[in-house]
């Protein structure tokens, strides 16, 4: 069985890497290692994008408080278990609840449709609501959610103090993501590459970090300007020497990928829709040949799905569910690898 484990440096010279004979390797031995321990299967995720409010100012977000150009809308528990239905329809064996901070999104109001879906289907229920106090989690845990998704975005705590306002009450991202590990939810967490400011250094730091926080899920993409927000329309411009500023490219995010696939082999790591929306063409199957092993495809209403813009543009975002799917599974299918079954649940492999 091979060694995965790299250095923060080795991790580095990687991110630094620019021969494609060698990354040629790079990209051989993520898809190599993926396939040993996670295997050819790719699980289909439903996301539900429930509520585009949210109380916090991150400042690339385009659904932060601040931005008043937005019409806000919050899904009706009828129509989140709806569209759990659809999942169900398309076989898919999770959907993934996701919303802005939103306190509008009341604790047991959840809790019920977490128990409803949990009675209603087979699905796995992924939670992805931003930091909450630790009573909602413990409450939505007891409900039934099985995972819990909670990107802290960059390891390097200048830069995220810089664009990511600190929220008073409750704990940081970091300490939730260890509380979340003890209430036993599956843990996801994740990255941005190419935000300004960051480091090639600092994005070593990060997947180094996956790592040391055996994480279940890694969630990395691409940063997409959003001009509605002070780091999209450059207002926000955190001063960094060019060769060190890590590139928004769907070339170093598939680094990104692969390295993190060499070091977390078995966790669950999905080819982005931001990747996809920085590469029409190919970015799914990128992703996919370089590492991941997710999908997750829209199940939000097409009504709603336009004023969930976190970034402008993203893939698909025009296409019905019914459309969606099926162009997935065609792209799954053209690359030589099958669609999984049931919830997909990371399974922990002895390295020894």
């Amino acid at each position: 069985m091979a060694d995965n484990r790299l250095t923060i440096d080795e991790i580095e010279r990687w991110l630094r890497q620019d021969d494609p004979a060698r990354l040629e390797d790079l990209w051989r031995q993520a898809d190599a290692v993926r396939r040993q321990f996670v295997g050819d299967a790719v699980h289909l995720r439903g996301l539900i994008e429930i509520s585009n409010h949210c109380v916090r100012g991150c400042r690339y977000c385009g659904i932060n408080a601040a931005n008043d150009s937005l019409v806000r809308y919050r899904m009706t528990a009828d129509e989140i278990l709806a569209c759990a239905h659809r999942a169900v329809d398309f076989d898919y064996g999770t959907v993934v609840l996701q919303a802005g901070e939103d306190p509008g999104i009341e604790t047991e109001w959840l809790a019920d449709i977490v128990r409803r879906i949990k009675r209603r289907t087979p699905l796995a229920v992924t939670l992805s609501l931003g930091e909450r106090p630790v009573e909602d989690l413990i409450c939505w845990r007891k409900s039934g959610a099985d995972r819990y998704l909670l990107r802290f975005e960059t390891s390097d705590a200048r830069l995220y103090g810089m664009i990511h306002p600190s929220s008073p009450g409750h704990p940081d991202r970091m300490e939730l993501l260890g509380v979340l590990r003890r209430l036993g939810y599956e843990v996801g967490s994740g990255v941005m590459v190419g935000i300004p400011g960051q480091r090639l250094h600092s994005l070593a730091e990060d997947i180094n970090l996956f790592a040391r926080l055996d994480l279940d899920m890694i969630g990395i993409g691409p940063f997409i300007p959003n001009l509605h927000t002070p780091l999209g329309s450059g207002e926000l411009a955190p001063p960094i020497d060019p060769a060190e500023q890590v590139p928004n490219t769907d070339l170093m995010t598939c680094k990104a990928v692969a390295l993190t696939r060499r070091v977390c082999p078995q966790a669950n790591i999905p080819s982005t829709t931001a990747l996809a929306t920085i590469n029409p063409e190919s970015g799914r199957e990128l992703g996919l040949t370089r590492g991941a092993n997710i999908i997750m495809p829209n199940l939000t209403p097409l009504q709603y799905r336009t004023l969930y813009e976190i970034y402008p543009g993203k893939a698909c975002i025009n296409e019905t569910a019914d459309a969606c799917n099926a162009c997935l599974r065609t792209r799954i299918e053209s690359i030589g690898r099958t669609i999984g079954s049931g919830p997909g649940g990371r399974k922990r492999i002895s390295n020894g």
